[in-house]
């Protein structure tokens, strides 16, 4: 079963790029005030690096405007590459955390995973949330991970 709309963010473990190495991210932290969270296949992706996160980049002052503390993205990738992706795409600069979900156990939970041939933790679907103090308050899915619409940057921020 999928999260939806009124549910509470569930708690998990993410990662990030450290001095030292991987660091621990608790979604409980996600869970504080207001959020963007949007989650996207994998990073240098097509649809991903050209569309989505862009979308996210130009808006993220928009939606800090609007009140969000946090524009976060998920990724089902190492957290290196998660890291490097945040650089080459401009997220770092708009402020834009990029966490990992290495194992996909966070999308797993979250009921968002996809699996397919290749992949050894699947990937997630898109989607976009807006979660207000560990309750989501809005959730966008796209219907394959190719689309960007009601996931992007420019959907959510409407519903903001």
């Amino acid at each position: 079963m999928s999260i939806s709309k009124g549910d509470k963010l569930p708690e998990g473990k993410l990662l990030k790029p450290g001095a030292n190495g991987p660091e621990e991210v608790a979604t409980a932290d996600l869970a504080k005030g207001r959020v963007a969270i949007f989650a996207v296949p994998g990073a240098y992706t097509p649809t991903c690096t050209n569309a989505h996160m862009p979308s996210f980049v130009k808006n993220a002052d928009k939606f800090r405007d609007k009140g969000v503390s946090r524009v976060v993205c998920i990724t089902v990738n190492d957290p290196f590459v998660a890291g490097k992706w945040a650089a080459d795409t401009g997220a770092t600069d708009a402020g834009i955390e990029v966490l990992a979900d290495a194992d996909g156990s966070f999308t797993k939970t979250l009921g968002m995973n996809i699996e397919g041939a290749g992949w050894v933790n699947g990937r997630s679907k898109r989607y976009a949330m807006l979660v207000n103090d560990g309750t989501v308050e809005e959730l966008q899915v796209e219907e394959t991970p190719g689309a960007c619409s009601v996931s992007s940057g420019d959907s959510l921020l409407d519903l903001v």
